[in-house]
């Protein structure tokens, strides 16, 4: 007699998406192991300047690397500045509207910060949801070979420069970026050293061609504007 096998339940889910490639990492590795299915990207902004917080990448990028995966991105615009209260209000909300659609957990591209794993468990245990950390310590330095072997690319667009050099700030996160990095650092930017843009990988279906622009130091980092490569030739072109 043969045995009918059941199909697995999968777990809805949001990965908080950071447009960088830890989380975009996570995306990867969730869609291999079949138990979740991604169905967004979470993204908070800042609604002043249009731009992710600390990465400082523009929200039309965002909405790029979301067609990119081909997921809906929920951003949830924070006002600029924006208190503790603030943030946990407007994520309050935005679970509310997971809940009511059928999404049971939240993804983070976390690697080995305890601290911050644990205010995620405290946060969204009360709000109905399960916290996944689909890369959670794995070595750093593993992470980094296994993303850049498999064709991540991604460029640097905030630099702490207490850390690691200003200089760094627009430069492609690869092989000679780790090998210039300090002894200090960590390769994938884990104690706030450098924030990226992914632009291509096994998680998207397609690449997004990116210019680097202006390089900017505000508020005790560097930041370099990533641009969509049309954008910035568009700009070149109307320029007297």
């Amino acid at each position: 007699m043969m045995r009918l096998q059941t199909r697995r339940r999968q777990t809805r889910a949001l990965l908080s998406w950071s447009s960088g490639k830890d989380s975009a990492w996570a995306l990867h590795l969730l869609r291999q192991r079949g138990d979740v299915e991604v169905v967004g990207l979470l993204t908070t902004t800042n609604d002043e300047y249009e731009r992710v917080a600390m990465h400082g990448v523009r929200r039309e990028l965002l909405k790029a690397q979301a067609l990119a995966a081909e997921l809906p991105l929920w951003d949830v615009p924070l006002p600029n500045p924006c208190s503790n209260e603030q943030y946990e209000a407007a994520m309050s909300v935005a679970m509310r509207r997971a809940l009511a659609e059928g999404i049971e957990a939240i993804a983070f591209g976390d690697l080995f910060l305890e601290d911050i794993r644990r205010y995620r468990e405290e946060k969204l245990g009360p709000a109905g949801m399960t916290p996944l950390f689909p890369v959670w310590g794995i070595p750093t330095n593993e992470l980094a070979k296994q993303m850049l072997d498999a064709g991540v690319v991604a460029h640097i667009s905030c630099v702490d420069p207490r850390q690691v050099p200003g200089e760094l700030a627009g430069r492609q996160w690869d092989a000679s970026l780790l090998a210039d990095l300090p002894p200090s650092a960590d390769p994938c930017g884990e104690n706030g050293e450098f924030h990226t843009f992914v632009s291509a990988g096994p998680m998207f279906q397609r690449a997004i061609d990116v210019r680097i622009g202006e390089v900017v130091e505000r508020d005790g980092f560097v930041f370099a504007d990533i641009v969509k490569a049309n954008d910035a030739q568009d700009r070149a072109a109307s320029e007297p």
